[in-house]
């Protein structure tokens, strides 16, 4: 029985039971799903806040016909999300966009309903993100005049109408975000302290949640940013001291981890370094005390936005089945579905499959080490039938990562599959034991999942090398945010360097240099130069993009093809970051 199940069966026996528990509460049904489910969302097919790419009828309707492209090929959807800014600035969530929306929701509503699936919609909740205070709204807004309250004046009354509004019209999902639990009227601000608002603000909204719930049984309720959690970077220490609340889990079907982003664990593949700053969260949200299956990690996102970095669809199906793995049960596919073609649409809905029987029927639990500390780690899953395990290795060695042992007897020598991996090395399997190179992902079964039909192949745009050794670097500063280093240049394979950025007093430090169209690429923020005997040497690198959530890291590899054999490499390194830092450098040898 999984968390979610019992947690439905004890609210349900505690609410008959209990004089404590009103007939309202009674009457709201518990937040957490009953099975795994399925959510496309449009956001990273456009893109408002780092890009420039509009939100339009008929970007959002080209979607709905892809996502029925897939579905009718085997892959499973239950709702399909409009993203943020689908409303007229001047409407207060009751009237589309004009000219986006010429003809309103209703072809797009109809449509969903008629194919099976579930339309949901995105709010800034009391926040004013490109809408303007209708006049319910004004005798609850803060001294800046940029978000209001929800324990005064007429806003939350009126929100929860607009709510409604929607369910009238068939909406079924709606996802909170940007919300300002700190905001009060000026006369409030001046009387209570920070936390009293953020309570009374907290307590407000989850009463207005339950009712609504109460009377609108089909509703789910998701959570985005400002609801908790620390989700700029990948540093922290356990235990977790991120201010989250768990309360909210009493209304939200989940709790988002962050939008994807590049970890503070540096990687030749931009991508990989993605994966782990997902991973990273759900760790950080379990440690807190969510169950796996009310967290999103909101780990897959595919596009041609700056959201996304231009991500296309490169590495996808590592990223997919990290997705899946985690164990969340609200499975959120981002972006432009047609770049989902050919034989990867069936890849998909056979990944698809397996993970949400995993989800459903079995148990995901997480194992190793931290992600965010460059600690080999994963994602176990057990039913009846057997296990799969999900490992990453994040680290620039050669690691050996021990399984848990969920069922009897295994894993054990001879009875383990490797499903999928990334390019290059070729992990070693030895029954729990699963040896990876440096960045790898791999997938594992055991029991029924280890047959043929469950083999997912090889990420061939991801490759890893085949050996890795340090080599002895002395980086010394040479000028302000610039190091450098000679170092022996090997005769054969590649010389990889990485270089990461730190606070004076030694903490990870984050770069933000903006996103499209006006940020400035991050191979002109961290620069990596190399020369031998005086000429430039190019030098390979992964992370020319411009990375609205900025990085703290480079990395780059230099072919010895490059190179003059019996001569010494200079690497420098140099950040523009205009606060002081402090930076850290390092070089391997590596072979393919």
């Amino acid at each position: 029985m999984t968390r979610t199940r019992a947690f439905n069966i004890l609210f349900a026996i505690f609410a008959a039971a209990s004089p404590l528990v009103s007939r309202a509460q009674s009457e709201s049904p518990p937040p957490a799903l009953v099975a795994p489910i399925s959510v496309y969302n449009n956001w990273s097919s456009y893109d408002e806040l780092s890009d420039n790419i509009p939100l339009t009828e008929t970007l959002a309707m080209r979607e709905l016909d892809e996502l029925l492209r897939l579905k009718h090929a085997g892959v499973h959807f239950d709702y399909y999300m409009m993203d943020a800014f689908w409303f007229a600035p001047d409407g207060g969530y009751r009237t589309w966009r004009r000219p986006n929306w010429p003809n309103g929701p209703d072809a797009w509503i109809n449509k969903c309903q008629a194919n099976g699936i579930r339309p949901g919609l995105w709010f800034s909740t009391n926040t004013l993100v490109k809408i303007q205070p209708a006049p319910a709204w004004r005798d609850s807004l803060n001294k800046d005049g940029g978000a209001m309250s929800f324990s005064e004046g007429g806003f939350l009354p009126d929100f929860m109408n607009a709510l409604q509004y929607w369910y009238d019209h068939g909406i079924r999902m709606f996802k909170f975000d940007f919300v300002d639990l700190n905001a009060a009227t000026p006369e409030t601000a001046a009387k209570l302290t920070k936390a009293e608002i953020k309570e009374r603000n907290a307590t407000a909204f989850r009463e207005a949640l339950r009712k609504f719930r109460g009377k609108n049984q089909e509703a789910v309720f998701i959570a985005f940013n400002g609801f908790g959690g620390d989700l700029d970077n990948t540093v922290t220490q356990l235990p977790f001291h991120d201010s989250t609340d768990l309360r909210w889990l009493s209304e939200f079907a989940m709790q988002y981890t962050g939008d994807p982003r590049p970890s503070d664990v540096p990687e030749a593949s931009f991508w990989r370094s993605m994966d782990i700053y997902s991973d990273h969260m759900v760790r950080r949200f379990e440690q807190l005390g969510f169950p796996l299956e009310r967290i999103d990690s909101t780990g897959f996102m595919v596009g041609k936005t700056g959201t996304i970095y231009y991500r296309g669809i490169h590495a996808w199906k590592g990223a997919y089945l990290l997705m899946l793995a985690r164990g969340g049960w609200v499975n959120t596919i981002h972006g432009n579905l047609e770049l989902i073609q050919g034989n990867d649409v069936e890849w998909m809905a056979r990944a698809q499959s397996l993970f949400f029987e995993l989800q459903g029927l079995g148990r995901i639990h997480t194992f190793g080490g931290i992600p965010g500390d460059i600690e080999p780690y994963g994602f176990a899953s057990i039913t009846t039938r057997g296990s799969v395990y999900v490992v990453v290795n994040p680290t620039q060695t050669v690691s050996t990562v021990t399984m848990p042992q969920l069922l009897p007897n295994e894993p054990a020598p001879g009875n383990g599959r490797l499903l999928f991996r990334d390019a290059g090395f070729t992990p070693h399997l030895n029954g729990s034991h699963i040896t990876l190179g440096p960045g790898q992902m791999a997938m594992v079964s055991y029991g029924a999942y280890a047959a043929p039909t469950y083999d997912f192949g090889i990420q061939d745009d991801v490759v890893i090398p085949t050996a890795i050794e340090p080599i002895l670097a002395n980086f010394h500063i040479i000028a302000p945010s610039t190091i450098e280093a000679t170092i022996a240049a090997p005769a054969t394979g590649v010389l990889r360097v990485i270089m990461r950025e730190l606070t004076p007093d030694g903490f990870i430090r984050r770069t933000w240099a903006g996103g499209p169209p006006n940020g400035t690429n991050m191979a002109k923020v961290f620069t990596i130069d190399a020369t031998q005997d005086g000429h430039a040497v190019p030098v390979h690198i992964d992370y020319d993009k411009i990375v609205w959530s900025g990085m703290s890291w480079a990395l780059g590899e230099i072919k010895t093809a490059d190179l003059m054999p019996g001569k010494p490499v200079l690497i420098r390194f140099h950040s523009t970051e205009k606060d002081p830092v402090k930076l850290e450098g390092a070089a391997y040898h590596i072979t393919f």
